[in-house]
């Protein structure tokens, strides 16, 4: 029975992890690792980013749909990705925190010298925050600049997570402008559709979103310009090569607002990838050659399947893992009651911690990609395991535990003979629970670059595309009507028949 429990396949997974990192780390001599931001204009750039290097003979390692600003800042200051771009005024305000507006020379320097962080020159627009509400709601009300806003407390505002919690954004400019409304926070994909439907009246964008003709907004005038200038830049370490510094500097001056606006429809409204937008604008600008831009032929199977089996290593390696730990804790927690609750506790402390929080948590600590997705899943995994194992130990009826002990049976003969194999059902459904929960959890692993079918919701998020929203969420409920069937299976094959017998008595 308990070989069920068994180190070998652990080890076996660790060691082909370590060998596949080996593998990884000793081709990377000319592979840039290009990062983006989980928006559609952030997607756009990392690809022209990408294909530039390609064109110039480097491998690019596309590391999109990391989670937001900060996120994507400590994986290059934490050596995870080489390259991203950034916007002038989110350096300032959101990442180095610096008071009042400073000029792109004393940005530079101030990066430079302090943070050994470099920045290429500007690509040539300004995606500045704004406001924006529909069009015929400015006119009903009159409004057309942010001042006005103070006298319509009624207004119902929904606003991006990140600009909530800015220091260029709601916090602050509330203050500056004195606004009382309470606005709620929603993604910036579902911002647009809640505005049309009217939802919401107001939401934050940027001011080269694709959305803005879309859906007939107006732009409200910065009448106290409180927002700083967002030029966008390649961000990356100052230590690079000068022939990748030239390479990250290409898209300096070449993109205006309204192209960059062009391409964000592009994408939004005509279905053309990010790899087709990206490649027909540096080919129409003679930055790059002309070779196909498109990297994900082969139809829909063919993209799913590769995230699939990502999704699959995340959950598997996480769950094994958690296996491992929590079944022998939960017999120390039976044998040696005085922890029990300790333990449970803090088990317990982990399950209440958002996922999304613990994923963002181990980026200053572990960086981001697999590695600390399946820690963060393997820690949200121990709790089920870890309480299932010591609540059924402790429920094995005692009259059998006293016989146990007449006969002479040691504590382990009894663990091994009696409470083990009594207790094996409800362990099996502890992990069972942990496996499912492991599955769902695991699409927001995306987030942090782990890849897997979260990857399509977090990009169907940024499109407000539900096709690809549910090209993730599909396999990802199928793979737990499954992960219910093999378990299903492992009981039939475990369980001894009398067991299951009085448990359908029950």
């Amino acid at each position: 029975m308990i070989t069920f429990f068994t180190y070998r396949p652990a080890a076996f997974f660790i060691a082909l992890l370590m060998m596949m990192n080996a593998l990884r780390c000793s081709s990377q001599a000319q592979t840039i690792r290009v990062g983006a931001k989980h928006f559609n204009e952030g997607y756009i750039l990392s690809e022209m980013l990408s294909q530039i290097l390609e064109n110039s003979g480097y491998k690019a390692d596309r590391k999109f749909n990391l989670g937001g600003t900060l996120v994507c800042y400590q994986a290059l200051v934490n050596d995870e990705i080489d390259v991203y771009p950034e916007y002038t005024g989110t350096i300032s305000e959101a990442i180095l925190n610096l008071k009042g507006k400073i000029s792109f020379d004393e940005l530079e320097k101030r990066l430079e010298d302090d943070y050994n962080l470099e920045i290429s020159g500007q690509y040539g627009f300004n995606n500045t925050y704004a406001f924006a509400v529909r069009k015929e709601f400015a006119a009903k009300n009159s409004i057309g600049k942010i001042s006005d806003l103070v006298d319509h407390p009624e207004m119902k505002f929904g606003l991006t997570h990140e600009f909530l919690n800015r220091e260029d954004g709601w916090k602050n400019l509330s203050k500056v402008y004195g606004l009382p409304q309470a606005p709620i926070g929603l993604e910036h994909g579902l911002a647009y559709n809640a505005l049309k439907d009217g939802e919401i009246d107001l939401t934050d964008v940027y001011s080269t979103d694709g959305e803005i003709p879309k859906y007939n907004l107006t732009i409200l005038e910065d009448d106290k310009n409180f927002f700083p200038k967002y030029f966008a830049v390649s961000f990356y370490k100052r230590d690079i090569s000068d022939t990748l510094k030239n390479l990250f500097g290409k898209l300096s001056g070449m993109i205006n607002e309204s192209e960059m606006q062009m391409m964000n429809a592009e994408v939004l409204y005509n279905n053309k990838s990010f790899a087709d937008v990206a490649h027909e604008f540096l080919v129409k600008k003679n930055l790059i050659k002309t070779a196909s831009g498109d990297k994900t032929g082969g139809g829909m199977i063919a993209e799913v399947i590769p995230k699939l089996f990502r999704h699959l290593e995340l959950t598997f390696i996480s769950l094994l893992l958690a296996v491992i730990l929590a079944v022998p804790f939960g017999v120390i927690i039976y044998i040696y009651s005085n922890f029990s609750k300790a333990i449970l506790y803090i088990a317990g402390l982990l399950q209440t911690i958002p996922s999304i929080a613990l994923l963002a948590f181990m980026i200053p600590i572990f960086g981001i990609g697999m590695f600390p997705a399946v820690v963060a899943l393997f820690l949200y995994g121990l709790l089920p395991i870890l309480r299932n194992t010591a609540a059924a130990l402790m429920s094995v009826d005692p009259q059998l535990k006293e016989v146990a002990s007449g006969i002479g049976l040691t504590t382990y003969q009894k663990l091994r003979y009696i409470e083990l194999p009594l207790s094996l059902p409800t362990i099996i459904a502890g992990i069972r629970t942990a496996a499912v929960i492991s599955i769902g959890t695991a699409t927001l692993a995306a987030f942090i670059g782990a890849g897997g079918l979260g990857d399509f919701i977090v990009t169907g998020l940024a499109l407000n595309s539900t096709g690809m929203i549910l090209m993730g969420a599909i396999p990802a409920a199928v793979l737990a009507v499954l992960t219910e069937l093999i378990f299903e299976l492992i009981e039939k094959r475990l369980i001894p028949v009398h067991l299951k017998m009085v448990r359908n008595q029950n």
